[in-house]
């Protein structure tokens, strides 16, 4: 009687070269999400989602700032950032108006609404900080790096082409 064929070996997967919790990029959105988290209650109480908050921090910086200056401040195209803008104005934090001595250019100013609502805004960061868990020394380190990491991207993105 013949031998009845071995069976076959057990496969044996090798390791994945793509493991989850081994991507900076996915700590980073990871991060980002917490961050939406812990901010969200503290921005309701403002009125503001948390692209709003920004753009009106930049303004509470300095007054008076171009769609275009924004746009460069925050990171956002003009496509994104005007209805960010327009629903700021449509609750009375800031208005628009064409710069008289160039049309093309709108210029975004703080209403007293708006200036108004700094006081209050001025209690989230201390607020974020206790949620981190950080120390403020370490949360600079980290926001450093996190800077160096962003230049370094862009720099990558721009050497693509």
């Amino acid at each position: 009687m013949p031998d009845a064929p071995a069976p076959p070996a057990p496969s044996i997967a090798a390791p994945s070269p793509l493991r989850l919790e081994d991507f900076l990029c996915f700590a980073v959105y990871s991060a980002g999400h917490a961050f939406n988290r812990l901010y969200r209650p503290l921005l309701d109480r403002l009125g503001l989602t948390y692209p709003q908050y920004l753009a009106m921090v930049v303004l509470w910086e300095g007054d008076d700032r171009t769609v275009g200056e924004l746009g460069e401040r925050l990171g956002l195209e003009s496509s994104t950032l005007t209805p960010l803008l327009k629903r700021l104005e449509a609750i009375g934090l800031v208005s628009r108006a064409r710069d008289p001595r160039d049309e093309r250019v709108v210029r975004i100013r703080l209403t007293d609404k708006g200036r108004a609502l700094q006081g209050p805004a001025c209690a989230v960061p201390a607020e974020l900080l206790a949620g981190s868990g950080l120390d403020l020394e370490r949360l600079g380190r980290l926001r450093d790096e996190l800077n160096d990491l962003n230049a370094a991207l862009g720099r990558a993105e721009a050497a693509q082409g």
